[in-house]
């Protein structure tokens, strides 16, 4: 049987993430693909669905948002992102098992022991319980209780972190902002939501749909995905590799012993490489996933631009460019050891960008 190659893989990976083809779904139908897409900042937000889906618009995803299609959490490295209700419950109890609330420096500052937490949950639950709340009115309820008042002047200080827990345990979710500011709403109150599963039911659950479309991946690579990205402990995702291990596959790929889900192998070892041009935001999942030092994604040379969150252009899977629009110009910067460039392929996605926009772009190509 045909060995995977890298190529193989990247062609794999671009049809399992919606880019070409791009999904006839929902913008739901996307965030359930990708797991989880980084909700910030909006513009970013929206193009990292709209292009996985034909005919998306810019707004679409917000709109979803604000119809509880989707939901806006805190979970990877503690940023935003939007799930659906169905799995975000998985990804949550991940991020809640490091129960980084009680750790001293946070009952410290914050002056809430581990034990006061439930009665502290509680109460925020029941501050949205009628309506969704900004944060300012949300701080403004503290400051309305002798016992949570002091958190009032620790969060209109700037230091919002206290809210990601509250996040992670299951009770807020952020909904669209109001006159400029974040609104928190009951995660509870979103039809679908399922809740925080069991730890060793969740955790396996967040590595299998990490290998389903960002595979075939090193265990290294998992414990990064999982374990710095969510905060899970080693011997945590240790055990859920375990718990997985029926599933498993060892594959190797251009020498490179990498683990895939075993129902994926097939596909794996008989995908084609990809020819498609894709315009990405910068940190989008497509390059964020595998990590920048991925050498077959993102070429050494050129990991600074991704970690600056420069747009993204993509060709056969790899970094070929990075993009900017200033007024009605779309400037590609094409770097010059992708080869030649591919005009009829970026004049399409120019094309593509200028509807998802909904304004006319000449593309520039330097």
């Amino acid at each position: 049987m045909t060995a995977p190659t890298w190529p193989r893989v990247l062609g794999w990976r671009v049809r399992r993430q919606l880019l070409d083809p791009a999904s006839d779904g929902s913008v739901a139908d996307v965030v359930a693909r990708l797991g989880a897409v980084p909700a910030w900042p909006d513009p970013a937000m929206e193009l990292t669905v709209g292009v996985r889906r034909a005919g998306g618009r810019t707004g679409d995803a917000a709109r979803a948002l604000a119809a509880n299609e989707v939901v806006k959490v805190y979970a990877f490295r503690g940023a935003t992102h939007l799930m659906t209700p169905q799995d975000a419950g998985a990804y949550l109890a991940v991020r809640a098992s490091s129960r980084m609330w009680e750790l001293p420096s946070w009952v410290s500052f914050y002056r809430l022991a581990p034990e006061d937490w439930p009665r502290f949950r509680e109460f925020v639950r029941e501050a949205v319980a009628d309506r969704s709340l900004t944060l300012s009115e949300l701080t403004t309820a503290f400051g309305r209780s002798s016992r949570y008042r002091h958190l009032q002047a620790i969060i209109d200080e700037g230091n919002e972190t206290l809210i990601k827990p509250l996040t992670w345990q299951g009770d807020l979710g952020l909904g669209p902002p109001r006159d400029g500011e974040a609104t928190f709403q009951r995660l509870d109150d979103v039809p679908g939501w399922a809740g925080l599963p069991d730890l060793d039911e969740a955790g396996p659950a967040v590595v299998a749909a990490y290998l389903h479309v960002f595979g075939p991946a090193s265990p290294a690579r998992i414990h990064d995905w999982v374990g710095k990205g969510l905060g899970a402990g080693r011997a945590a995702v240790t055990r859920w590799l375990g718990l997985l291990d029926d599933r498993l596959e060892t594959v190797t790929v251009e020498g490179d012993a990498l683990l895939a889900l075993r129902e994926d192998v097939e596909d794996l070892r008989t995908a084609s490489a990809s020819t498609a041009v894709r315009l990405l935001p910068g940190r989008d999942p497509w390059v964020m996933a595998p990590g920048t030092s991925d050498p077959h994604v993102v070429p050494p040379a050129h990991r600074e631009v991704v970690s600056r969150s420069a747009n993204l252009v993509v060709s056969r899977g790899v970094l070929a460019g990075t993009w900017a629009v200033r007024r009605t110009r779309l400037e590609v910067d094409w770097f010059t050891e992708s080869g030649r460039v591919p005009r009829a392929a970026l004049d399409g996605e120019a094309a593509r960008l200028s509807t998802f926009l909904d304004r006319p772009l000449e593309l520039a190509v330097g």
